[in-house]
């Protein structure tokens, strides 16, 4: 089955020659906009913030976006280069057998486009392979169990707090005779499933040969980008701008977390950079101990500035003793 080429600069809405910090700008605006947790229509966003997301994934990391610029600059001729398409089933054993099912996924939050030329690890999705050869035993009656599947799972931060139960449907393709066959079941997200967590469905994989069994899919998290936080294992990360008042009279201030707006006090004299802990906000691990909620305090200067305004700073700068410059 053919696939659509996914202009990922359209998506964000940004040229092709696009800065780092204006990728990054259009991704935190859409995301705000079409977040699930704020939109009215929830389906239409949440397919919107998908895309969004898919589109930063790639964009956001310079090889990524290298590799993508190249793959665009072919497909405009017909396709992608013959190298790109030959290795998007990788057998983990670095082959591929002749028989292999291909694979194609949908409800994991990625498009086949992603999955097939940016998804699973070193770029493209791996596959145990069982009819390579070589790579699994078989029974001394001619059995051959399946070999096992990978693919990427898109969990939103509030579904890695939370849990969550998703739709996946599996498609086989007979690479021989085109012949598909359609699987469609439920994966459970569970509480605490953080980047990298592998999310085991047993008889998923592989079918098996000779009445062997098959194998399992293996579904590794990759966490959606939030526009309000960043994540560490299970700690996030959220930048707070203040403004130079506030950081040097203190102030209390709205903070975002996964549990809802909490008010914060920011101490007086604070300085760009420091970091205010907020306990248990986090995300939860495996033993459902949440991780921590860090606020990173920025300070941000004004654009624009009144006369009056402008009167005050210079009789403060003309007051001040303070110099960012003298030497400690």
């Amino acid at each position: 089955m053919a696939l659509g080429f996914q202009d990922y600069y359209e998506t964000l809405g940004v040229g092709r020659t696009a800065t780092d910090s204006e990728i990054k700008a259009a991704f935190r605006r859409l995301a705000r906009q079409y977040h699930p947790d704020v939109a009215k229509d929830k389906r239409t966003a949440e397919e919107k913030f998908k895309a969004i997301n898919e589109a930063y994934e790639v964009l956001s990391d310079p090889e990524k976006r290298k590799r993508y610029d190249t793959l665009g600059a072919h497909w405009k001729q017909g396709g992608p280069p013959p190298e790109w398409d030959a290795g998007r089933f990788r057998a983990a054993g670095g082959r591929r057998g002749r028989g292999t099912p291909e694979f194609h996924f949908s409800g994991t939050g990625f498009s086949e486009f992603f999955e097939r030329y940016f998804g699973g690890r070193e770029g493209f999705r791996g596959f145990a392979d069982s009819a390579a050869g070589g790579d699994f035993a078989e029974a001394e009656d001619g059995r051959r169990s399946g070999g096992d599947v990978e693919s990427d799972l898109m969990v939103t931060l509030h579904e890695a707090l939370h849990g969550a139960v998703r739709q996946l449907s599996l498609r086989r393709v007979d690479p021989q005779t085109d012949a598909e066959e359609t699987d469609t079941f439920r994966v459970r997200i569970p509480t605490g499933a953080t980047e990298g967590r592998l999310i085991r469905v047993p008889g998923k994989g592989q079918p098996g040969s000779g009445g062997g069994a098959p194998g399992d899919l293996f579904l590794r998290v990759r966490l959606a980008r939030h526009p309000d936080f960043r994540v560490q294992g299970t700690d996030l990360y959220h930048d707070l701008p203040l403004a130079p008042w506030e950081a040097v009279l203190g102030a209390t201030v709205a903070v975002p977390t996964l549990d809802g707006t909490v008010e914060v006090r920011i101490p007086p004299l604070s300085q760009r950079g420091q970091q205010l802990r907020l306990r248990g906000r986090g995300l939860p691990a495996e033993n459902r101990q949440r991780g921590d909620l860090y606020v990173v305090l920025t300070v941000v200067t004004p654009e624009q500035v009144s006369d009056e305004e402008r009167r005050a700073w210079e009789q403060l700068a003309a007051r001040s003793h303070f110099s960012p410059r003298r030497s400690t």
